[in-house]
């Protein structure tokens, strides 16, 4: 990977930082927390997911504890959330799509981490999907809330299988760099694709014994059945 190429996923991974920092404040704003609840929310949407895969990689110390620009930009977020109040459609619309983006970076940054440590396609895979929505779910569960990942139209976790699939499979071909391009925009048009039109995953089946049932029970479509109404029999179709 070139430096100008590094240098921009570079700028990409802390917007990410900054931005998921600021959307940490945004909920501690929602629950009237103080400076202390704006702080750790911020690092923890905006750090989680990384410092959890590298926990797991056991390949030294967290990116976030040895770069300082990582721990910043998260307070940086904290702080920006704690002076300023982002309840206008259009600054929630621009830290939505620089969410977006940073998913995608970080999923391909999170693939590209376990490959590199020796792991096989699908823990590689598993690994960039934690680095980029790890971050947030912790961050749902320490305030009691449902994982946003775990339902909606955002499609943050499928956007980021996606987007480290497309890693995964440009880097075993050796082109790494135009898979974290790759990622960062897949990532992008799926989840902005997602809001926009209302995508969502489909909900649990039902084939029971007893739905089953009901289906067997239910007419053709097509057949002819006989009604009364008002003492006049009619055909109608169902």
């Amino acid at each position: 990977m070139s430096i100008e190429a590094a240098s921009v996923f570079s700028a990409v991974d802390l917007l990410g930082v900054l931005t998921n920092g600021i959307l940490g404040g945004v909920v501690a704003r929602q629950l009237r927390m103080d400076l202390v609840g704006f702080t750790v929310l911020a690092i923890v949407s905006g750090l989680g997911g990384g410092m959890l895969r590298d926990t797991l990689l056991q390949q030294g110390f967290p990116v976030a504890l040895t770069n300082p620009a990582y721990l910043t930009s998260a307070l940086a977020g904290a702080v920006i959330a704690y002076l300023m109040v982002f309840g206008h459609r259009w600054t929630m619309r621009a830290l939505f799509v620089a969410d977006c983006l940073s998913v995608g970076c970080w999923a391909a940054t999170g693939t590209v981490k376990a490959l590199g440590a020796g792991l096989a396609w699908p823990p590689a895979i598993l690994l960039g999907v934690v680095t980029a929505v790890g971050g947030g779910m912790i961050r749902d569960i320490a305030v009691g809330r449902l994982p946003a990942i775990f339902g909606g139209n955002t499609l943050y976790a499928t956007s980021a299988l996606l987007s480290s699939g497309l890693m995964a499979l440009l880097a075993g071909l050796g082109h790494e760099t135009a898979g974290m391009a790759g990622a960062i925009v897949l990532s992008a048009v799926v989840s902005v694709a997602a809001r926009r039109f209302g995508w969502r995953l489909p909900g649990p089946a039902n084939l029971g014994p007893g739905a089953l049932a009901r289906l067997r029970r239910r007419p053709a479509t097509g057949r002819h059945v006989r009604r009364e109404r008002g003492g006049v029999r009619r055909r109608r179709r169902v």
